[in-house]
């Protein structure tokens, strides 16, 4: 843009409010920028090697250990050709061998693309083919799910022999703030996921923000427990790490189980912890003791609805941020439980993070005034890169920066909805497109509706998010069927899991003769009838219960799927069930039959038949161990 639409943009607003947008705006802050990542974990390694940095399953790595694993595996990758601004696939459970191999990687020069391994293997194969590394980190029990690539495969935990072989010292590394430090895959819109590129000098930006707004130092103990592939894993890992922290990898139940996850940061006298939302909101509403080491409960991703307890004993700060930003762009404190106007809205996304600059625009690109809602616009040093290989998307999304005096600096596009608050703190009020955010992930519909109607059974076909009941979104596919074919909703269902993952997959399948258009021959989303179960596409014939325990497990599970009824060999997560669903299912269960579930269980046994089977094998034990009158006054009182 030139200097005349900047004045024209800037005219629809008074001087006053430019002042006070500017005066928002005024985020700069200085900060290190000497030693890159790499650097600063070799540093806090030399400084304190004995210092504890990783904690999982009651094993631990001290900064020595992960320095030199990590330095012998930069040298392996540098061997094979990886240096600067060369991708390097990092597809590894949650585990040490992750934050060695992400730490290998960006020592050796490379940018890490982590990869999900829960993947669908379609959904992988993409992936592998587009960033076309030319090496891929993974594990040997992971290589069946790996498409054939002509990638040179680097197994942690059995190639431990060549990389025995390779110094212990650290790689000469001559990393540049311009060079990438990492590419993550988001939903696209096209049908296919996107790579978003984020510079070594983006990192550096949040990692030093972090560790001032915070005020961490190396007593401090944090957590990871998000996917591989999500942004937040590296804003879980690298600001600790290189300051000399301990990270707890927390265990699958306390990842997705309100309570367990809650004794977990309390046994392990966790300091700063960063939950998504929707599991934040319940281990909010728990009791805490009034004594905790945690001072900080970190939370985002989607969007916050309720504010704290004024009796917690740490402060929660809310964060909003699209992965083309660099995890983060603004935060604010939640105060405790609003009264007045106030509660009346959920709580703000606070304000810009450092170095960063929030503009709302309207559709002209012009800033609306305080108080207006406008398209919220990202500038400042987190803002990526681009897209790998789509100049026309990174056009498209990431435009010239009118307001900056730096040379090349650009604007993010978000595609959401804001407005500023008197305070100068921002209120976050939805999205412009039909990007939906769902379980803390952004998932493009149209990447749903690509892969829907590749069936030949679908002739047309749209996806929404709806909220029928409250505080309960899910995903529904609508469909129109190609004349004289027909198809089940598991048919539908199996395909989609085939090749997306699990929070992409539609709850249930709406057919349609036609889908609703307006006047202009768009698809009319606000005319997408609800789903019912007279328009519902039917599922295969399944077996129904034929035991007490399953006819009850019925009565219990139905609801909760927002289904009449299922059948009793239906996988439960494959219908739309989720780890949180899940923790309501295993108090129902304890309430109806007095049996402990626990989320492992669950995800072994998803179907009716397998849990009844469980719980009865459960009760029968317990009976086993009583008495004649323990059995007798156990039976009574059921």
């Amino acid at each position: 843009m030139e200097k005349k639409e900047e004045q024209v943009d800037m005219s629809v607003l008074t001087e006053a409010e430019q002042k006070q947008l500017a005066a928002w705006n005024a985020t700069q802050q200085d900060y290190p920028r000497e030693a890159c990542l790499p650097q600063l974990v070799a540093q806090q390694a030399h400084t304190t090697p004995e210092a504890v940095a990783l904690v999982a399953d009651g094993q631990t790595l001290t900064y020595r250990d992960l320095n030199q694993r990590a330095n012998q595996l930069a040298h392996a990758l540098h061997a094979l050709g990886v240096g600067p601004n060369v991708l390097v696939g990092v597809c590894l459970e949650r585990s040490f061998d992750l934050v060695v191999g992400l730490l290998a990687v960006i020592k050796a020069g490379g940018a890490y693309v982590p990869l999900d391994p829960s993947l669908p293997a379609e959904r992988l194969a993409f992936l592998v083919q587009d960033a076309q590394t030319p090496v891929l980190l993974t594990q040997h029990a992971l290589l069946s799910h790996l498409p054939t690539t002509s990638a040179h495969l680097l197994c942690l935990d059995t190639d431990t022999a060549l990389f025995a072989q390779q110094p212990r010292s650290d790689p000469a590394c001559a990393v540049r703030l311009t060079d990438l430090a990492y590419m993550l895959y988001t939903s696209g819109s096209t049908g296919w996921p996107k790579g978003v590129q984020i510079s070594h000098n983006s990192l550096l930006n949040l990692l030093w923000w972090h560790r001032r707004a915070f005020a961490v130092t190396s007593a401090d103990r944090g957590t990871q427990l998000t996917s591989p592939a999500f942004d937040a894993t590296g804003w879980e890992l690298w600001p600790y790490l290189s300051c000399g922290a301990s990270v707890y990898l927390l265990d699958e139940e306390a990842r997705v189980q309100p309570v367990a996850c809650r004794d977990f940061l309390l046994a392990h006298r966790i300091s700063i912890s960063f939950l998504p939302t929707a599991l934040a909101e319940q281990v909010l509403r728990l009791e805490w003791p009034q004594q905790t080491v945690l001072r900080y409960l970190l939370t985002g991703a989607d969007t916050l609805q309720h504010y704290p307890s004024a009796r917690l004993p740490f402060a929660l700060i809310n964060n909003y941020g699209p992965t083309e930003a660099t995890v983060v762009a603004t935060s604010g404190l939640v105060p405790p439980l609003a009264t007045g106007a106030q509660a009346e809205r959920p709580p703000t996304i606070g304000r810009p993070i450092a170095n960063t600059q929030v503009y709302l625009l309207d559709e002209h690109l012009r800033p609306v005034p305080p108080g207006s809602p406008g398209e919220l616009y990202i500038g400042g040093v987190g803002v990526a890169t681009g897209y790998l290989r789509r100049p026309e998307l990174t056009a498209e999304r990431f435009l010239p920066h009118p307001w900056s005096a730096e040379p090349g600096a650009r604007l993010y596009k978000t595609g959401d909805l804001a407005r500023y608050l008197p305070d100068g703190q921002l209120e976050f009020l939805g999205r412009l497109d039909y990007q939906i955010k769902l379980k803390g992930y952004r998932i493009e519909p149209g990447e749903i509706v690509a892969a829907l109607n590749e069936h030949p059974a679908v002739q047309a076909s749209a996806v929404l998010a709806r909220e029928d009941a409250p505080g309960d979104k899910r995903l529904v596919a609508y469909v129109v069927l190609t004349p004289g074919m027909v198809v089940t909703a598991d048919r539908l269902r199996a395909r989609l899991a085939a090749r997306l993952p699990e929070y992409m997959l539609p709850v249930c399948f709406v057919q349609l003769e036609t889908l609703p258009t307006t006047a202009n021959g768009k698809l009319d989303r606000a005319a997408l009838p609800a789903p019912e179960e007279a328009t519902l596409l039917a599922n295969e014939v399944s077996a129904m219960p034929s035991t007490p325990t399953e006819a009850r497990l019925m009565e219990l599970i139905a609801p909760l799927l927002g289904l009449e009824q299922l059948g009793v060999e239906e996988d439960i997560f494959l219908l739309g069930g989720h780890s949180l669903l899940g923790t309501q299912l295993i108090v129902r269960v304890a309430e109806t039959f007095g049996v402990e579930l626990s989320l492992r269980t669950l995800f072994s046994k998803p179907s009716i038949r397998e849990l009844a089977v469980e719980i009865e094998r459960v009760v029968r034990a317990r009976l086993a161990s009583m008495s004649e009158e323990e059995a007798l006054l156990l039976l009574q009182q059921g």
